[in-house]
């Protein structure tokens, strides 16, 4: 049980280590005169992204690529198919146009440029088989142009267009200079020991019941980091409030290839798993299948009936990984 336990507390630390360095941040930047705006185009947004970052780094750090690729893919479908579904399923969803003309062809360039990256080793004699350092810098060239283009978007709009769905426009809570360096000390040692135990539990229970590794960071690593979002979305739909949770979720899915793929595989290179190509082809689809579904029935909405497709799709997804091992 001991490994069960670990796992529990590491996503229970990473999500609260988030939390407190999110808040601590934010209150800091807020007394250096920073604008509400890019505190949530950076703090926030790079705050929350920060679970699947520390997971990332201790993973590719310890050599398991598996972990590191099945938390971004996992939670990417999770964040389409579980959260955007049941989102929609209770409320039709709104999408904006940029989202729909931008967004999406953005996160859809994210994966193919994944899948190109892990396809070369297929043609390289060397047969070097991992996300390498220079393949990083890429990634984080294409994310620099996309955190240009919400920046310029933000802007122009003069509102805080968010990019995750825990970045709401909200009252940052300002505290005093001994509190936010508690918070920013206690959400980083949170989010190392929360990282820490979280790999270390699921590989051991990977190797307990002889699964991958890509399969238990996919599944439960993948929820278990995504809960945040979740819970938010779900909530701000039971009240009708729901307020660009499509852009939210697609700018996450962003974030997670462009930022944190690209910046563990610069801080170390990342072993591709076996099956990574077929499951970035099903990632694909599964975005190109959000971008069509802007066009079928009423436009530039997500319905009731689509959002129960896609959580349709998502026990689907997690059934073919459980018999694929």
């Amino acid at each position: 049980m001991i490994e069960y336990i670990l796992l529990a507390f590491g996503i229970a630390f990473l999500i609260k280590g988030a939390d407190f360095l999110v808040e601590g941040s934010s209150s800091l930047a807020k007394k250096l005169g920073i604008s509400s705006l890019v505190i949530g185009l950076t703090v926030m947004a790079f705050g929350t992204s920060m679970p699947e970052l520390v997971v990332n780094v201790i993973s590719a750090i310890n050599g398991t690529g598996d972990i590191a690729f099945g938390n971004i893919l996992g939670s990417n479908m999770a964040n389409i198919l579980l959260i955007l579904g049941l989102t929609a399923f209770i409320t039709t969803l709104d999408v904006q146009y940029s989202t729909t003309w931008k967004e999406i062809p953005f996160s859809f360039l994210a994966i193919l440029v994944l899948l190109v990256f892990s396809s070369i080793f297929l043609l390289d004699d060397l047969n070097i088989n991992s996300l390498l350092r220079m393949e990083g810098i890429i990634l984080i060239l294409f994310f620099a142009v996309f955190l240009y283009y919400v920046f310029e978007s933000a802007r122009k709009s003069k509102k805080l267009n968010n990019i995750k769905p825990n970045t709401k426009k909200t009252k940052i809570k300002m505290y005093s200079n001994p509190v936010i360096f508690l918070l920013i000390l206690g959400g980083s040692i949170g989010l190392y020991l929360g990282g820490k135990w979280t790999v270390e539990g699921a590989v051991t229970i990977a190797q307990g019941f002889g699964l991958s590794e890509f399969l238990i960071s996919a599944t439960v690593i993948a929820i278990g980091t995504s809960l945040p979002e979740l819970i938010t979305s779900v909530t701000a739909a039971m009240r009708k409030n729901v307020d660009l949770a499509v852009g939210n979720i697609v700018g996450s899915n962003i974030f997670n290839i462009f930022w944190v793929l690209g910046l563990t595989s610069i801080i170390t290179p990342i072993p591709f798993p076996q099956f990574i190509i077929s499951d970035l082809l099903i990632l694909l689809f599964v975005t190109f299948l959000l971008f069509i579904f802007m066009f079928i029935g009423r436009k530039h909405q997500l319905e009731k009936w689509q959002g129960g497709l896609f959580v349709i799709l998502y026990v689907a997804y997690i059934a073919f990984l459980i018999i694929r091992g």
